[in-house]
């Protein structure tokens, strides 16, 4: 392996996606919250960083180009695991469809990129892919601030008693300092994740349609 600086970028962004299990399982929350949340913006930044510095550097390698897309959907996909695993009941029955969506496509995509071989050119990343992919980084990202606030409040024992919640909400309690900001933020970035993840969900489905069809001449039976 080549040890240029993008390369060395590339390779710690797929150490961070395993680095986001241990976390949960090393540190309590919302700590862990905290570390997955710096973990996945730090590998989402390195992401944009490590190709603009190959192509600026003409420092592009086989073994970064083989690393990058491995790194991306081991992140994604251990960072929707963890998620799904970790929240609640209230928030993982909204998580389990569009992140199941979004497992099945990588999946399906990767399997026609490898059955294609050398004709896989034909699956090139379109704008929309892109577009599909800045949806679940921030979805993903936002879903991890959300365990924060909602954290918070379970460290602090406050907050989670319906009677405690609706005094806060209505502002019966705004003598207790910060907590109608967590509960508030709780559900504001939780709903605005959710809202993130489902769309990435819908453009995963429809970009991993295209590739289909555009896959489906060379899946045509010879006689």
């Amino acid at each position: 392996m080549i040890w240029n600086v993008p390369n060395i970028l590339t390779l710690l962004r797929l150490l961070a996606a395993p680095a986001l299990a241990l976390v949960f399982l090393a540190l309590a929350r919302p700590y862990a919250d905290w570390a997955a949340l710096v973990l996945f913006v730090g590998a989402a930044v390195t992401d944009w960083f490590d190709g603009h510095l190959a192509r600026a550097w003409k420092q592009q390698t086989k073994i970064g180009a083989m690393l990058d897309p491995i790194a991306d959907k081991a992140m994604v996909v251990i960072a929707l695991m963890i998620l799904v695993g970790f929240s609640g009941p209230d928030w993982s029955y909204w998580l389990a469809l569009p992140a199941a969506l979004i497992l099945f496509r990588e999946v399906f995509v990767s399997g026609l990129r490898e059955f294609l071989g050398d004709t896989a050119g034909t699956l090139k990343v379109t704008k929309l892919a892109k577009w599909k992919t800045t949806a679940q980084m921030v979805a993903i990202a936002t879903l991890f601030a959300q365990g924060i606030f909602e954290h918070h409040l379970v460290v602090g024992s406050l907050g989670m008693d319906p009677a405690i919640v609706e005094a806060i909400l209505t502002g019966a309690e705004d003598d207790v300092i910060g907590l109608r900001f967590f509960l508030q933020g709780m559900i504001w970035t939780g709903m605005a994740g959710l809202v993130l993840l489902w769309v990435a969900a819908a453009l995963t489905v429809i970009t991993g349609a295209d590739y289909l069809n555009k896959a489906l001449p060379h899946l045509k039976e010879t006689t």
